[in-house]
């Protein structure tokens, strides 16, 4: 299977009591349980024994990191100064998440409602509401750019899965519950952007459809890993973000 076919690869996923679910794609299998109790089973993932590759792949993080945060420090220190202007409280949120083989780390984020708002679920209509800033710099992806400080420190990659917080919930289960071997997706760091956000996975997963779908495009990116792949995502991810600069 090519990289360009994994990249694409959108079809939706379907299953019948204990058959296996039809991704689309060669990846190790999800199936679903025999029993009425709607979880899924993911085959075990590993890693490519590519020493090389992924050392390659940590220093191009810590480089571009850096870089990114110098280079951005002026626009950095603005959004700061606005975050206070525009209401009362701490600049950044710290929120608890699962890193590389289920190591927990703080992730960094500017800070877009009243409050320093946590939650273990996917977002919904009663979450508190943005601020007038803060919906922009959600819309913008700008709250996002702290997190070149996790890459720097290697709680994070570029590319990989995405970060979930401890728990996480998605249609009202968590993700451990409705996925057994949802931790395979801790074999590699998280990533700023992955494969999921190239099949349109993105969305909040509000039925477990779309949540078993994106556990699926995590574990594919750590069974597929390569830097080219890695190349591929981050060059879709910079075509996505001038095609919504276009549309601001």
């Amino acid at each position: 299977m090519t990289e360009k076919t994994l990249l694409q690869a959108t079809a939706p996923i379907r299953a019948t009591k204990g058959d296996t679910v039809k991704t689309g794609i060669a990846t190790p299998p999800i199936q679903r349980s025999t029993a009425d109790d709607g979880r899924f089973y993911l085959h075990p993932a590993h890693v490519p024994d590519l020493p090389v590759q992924h050392a390659i792949k940590r220093a191009i993080d810590a480089a571009s990191a850096l870089f990114g945060l110098v280079i951005l420090s002026p626009a950095l220190f603005i959004i700061a100064v606005l975050i206070k202007l525009d209401s009362r409280g701490p600049v950044f949120v710290r929120q608890l998440h699962i890193g590389l083989n289920g190591a927990p780390f703080e992730l960094l984020t500017f800070r877009c409602r009243p409050t320093c708002f946590r939650s273990i679920r996917q977002p919904d209509i009663n979450d508190p509401p943005f601020t007038s800033l803060g919906r922009f710099l959600r819309r913008t992806n700008l709250d996002t750019l702290p997190r070149l400080w996790n890459v720097l420190l290697g709680d994070m990659s570029l590319v990989g899965p995405r970060p979930h917080v401890p728990d996480m919930l998605a249609a009202g289960r968590s993700y451990s519950d409705l996925v057994q071997g949802y931790e395979h997706r801790n074999l590699m760091r998280p990533g700023l952007t992955g494969l999921a956000q190239t099949r349109s996975l993105h969305d909040p997963a509000g039925h477990r459809w779309m949540a078993v779908r994106q556990i699926v495009a995590d574990v594919d990116y750590i069974s597929q890993f390569s830097l080219l792949l890695d190349m591929k995502i981050m060059m879709h991810a910079a075509s996505n973000m001038m095609k919504r600069k276009t549309r601001l």
